[in-house]
């Protein structure tokens, strides 16, 4: 009878090290802790906020007697249909602004990201250079601009533009200040750079040797901005019709300077409900209206131009 020696055992795994498990959860964490300051500095300045001027829309009461959540859902008919007119007019305002400003700012962009050469930081600049001065006082400047009886005015009155315009509604008389027009031209003014910077931004992304091999392909200027140019620049139009249309509908400080009773925006009737009239709720349904209608028209907007890399 013959005894076999048994194979020595194989030692215990080793008990992994506290420290290094540790590592990769930590590692999982860490863009979260990067992330925690934003989602505060939202929460705090812009859901919480939110929030509160949704429960403000749904009370009933006055200022002396103080408001109560009352879930009157009804202040939000009343509003729109008392003030619809200032609904469409801001939409129409901010979107023919919006259209000039593309119209206007097109061509400039393309100037500065395929000509301009070493005049191109120059040119950014000049851009920017409205943002050097207040809101307030740029468009204080259009009504010392635009005021009846000024240069500006007589040359458009000696061209026969006023024409043109009272023909359309936009001005009356001889006069621009308190018209339409006043209003549209010192919303296209204003956002003019955020629809400019955001195409300067698209134009500049694109690949020359894709207007060089059109180019060898025999394609004429126009055929190769429609058919490569202007399509790989739809990130910055988007972006900056946005940029532009957004803030434009619910500015009020044009429309206040240099408009009239005719030419008021629903931000004027939003402005005048929270610091005038007192009526907190009404101010906050047509808030929140507003915010509605530009959510819908945006995604919309968004969805037909078949885009969403937005610059």
């Amino acid at each position: 009878m013959t005894v076999t020696e048994a194979p020595p055992a194989s030692p215990a795994p080793a008990a992994p090290d506290p420290v290094l498990r540790k590592q990769p959860v930590r590692r999982k964490l860490v863009p979260y802790w990067l992330l925690l300051p934003g989602i505060l500095w939202l929460l705090v300045f812009f859901a919480l906020p939110l929030v509160y001027q949704a429960s403000t829309s749904v009370q009933t009461g006055s200022l002396e007697k103080g408001f109560q959540v009352t879930w009157h859902f009804q202040t939000y008919w009343d509003a729109l249909s008392e003030y619809y007119p200032q609904f469409l007019r801001s939409l129409l305002y901010a979107g023919t602004a919006t259209i000039l400003c593309l119209l206007l700012g097109y061509p400039l962009a393309y100037l500065i990201a395929f000509k301009a050469g070493r005049w191109r930081n120059l040119l950014l600049v000049l851009v920017i250079a409205p943002f050097f001065t207040s809101f307030l006082i740029r468009t204080l400047a259009w009504k010392t601009i635009l005021a009846d009886g000024g240069p500006v005015v007589d040359v458009l009155n000696t061209v026969g533009f006023l024409d043109v315009t009272g023909w359309l509604g936009m001005t009356e008389g001889n006069r621009v200040l308190a018209t339409p027009l006043a209003v549209v031209t010192g919303l296209t003014y204003n956002f003019l750079p955020f629809m400019i910077l955001p195409l300067y931004t698209s134009l500049e992304r694109i690949d020359p040797r894709l207007h060089e091999a059109a180019g060898d392909l025999y394609a004429r200027p126009s055929t190769v901005f429609r058919r490569v140019t202007f399509p790989l620049s739809m990130p910055g139009v988007v972006s900056g019709t946005l940029l532009t249309f957004i803030p434009a509908s619910g500015d009020y400080v044009n429309a206040e300077l240099l408009g009239s009773t005719d030419t008021r925006m629903v931000g004027n009737v939003i402005q005048s409900q929270f610091l005038r009239v007192l009526d907190y709720p009404t101010a906050a349904a047509l808030s929140f209206i507003l915010m509605a209608v530009v959510l819908i028209m945006v995604t919309v907007y968004i969805r037909r131009a078949g885009t969403e890399d937005l610059v």
